[in-house]
């Protein structure tokens, strides 16, 4: 009789089969991912997230002197517009730095920028100042700078990065790492220490998020 009681116990909590709780218990969890899921695609198709949007408005060369030991001490205005182009959702641009670049070589360390919070559609202006003091340029870099400076020409990259959170109501998302690649066309002066630009206004930046 004792044997007998043991067969019917084995495999269940007071009768109940423990394979049938294992079973619904995961039957359970598997609906609430699918309606996690659910919710998650209604709110990505209401809001329609898009990236941010940046152009380069103008540049300015305020100094330029490259020395014939290959090294760079520059100067670099840039006046970049960013635009939101998402109609419910805010930016929040926390720890965000920028630095010039020519031809894959970094020509300025980091210049930290202000940060700020951009509205629904809204749009802010960005005026980072890179200065580069002494830096030494590969053989190549300053063999092409000479090469474009006798053009009358600089063509340099602007490197903006950081990191970004968005806001939906009162809900704020986690950090995101945001990059952003902006290409001008700048154009020297008769006097090869200063410069006017840019030669192609509004170019769009490339963004990455």
């Amino acid at each position: 009789m004792t044997k007998d009681c043991g067969k019917h116990s084995h495999g269940s909590w007071d009768g109940f089969p423990r394979e049938k709780f294992w079973r619904g218990l995961c039957g359970c969890l598997l609906f609430l991912i699918i309606i996690v899921l659910f919710v998650i695609l209604i709110i990505y198709l209401a809001l329609r997230p898009h990236k941010p949007r940046f152009y380069v408005q103008d540049a300015v060369i305020r100094q330029w002197n490259l020395t014939g030991d290959d090294t760079l001490t520059s100067s670099l205005q840039f006046t970049i517009i960013s635009r939101n182009p998402n109609d419910r959702i805010g930016v929040y641009y926390d720890r965000i730095s920028g630095y010039a670049n020519y031809l894959g070589q970094q020509i300025s360390p980091y210049s930290p920028l202000m940060p700020f919070y951009q509205g629904h559609n809204d749009i802010n202006v960005i005026s980072p100042v890179l200065y580069g003091a002494s830096v030494p340029l590969a053989p190549f870099v300053a063999d092409h700078l000479r090469s474009e400076q006798q053009n009358g020409i600089l063509t340099v990259n602007l490197r903006i990065g950081g990191k970004v959170r968005w806001k939906v109501g009162t809900w704020t998302s986690g950090h995101y790492r945001l990059n952003v690649n902006c290409y001008a066309i700048l154009g020297f002066t008769s006097c090869c220490n200063g410069g006017q630009a840019p030669l192609q206004a509004g170019t769009r930046c490339d963004v990455d998020v």
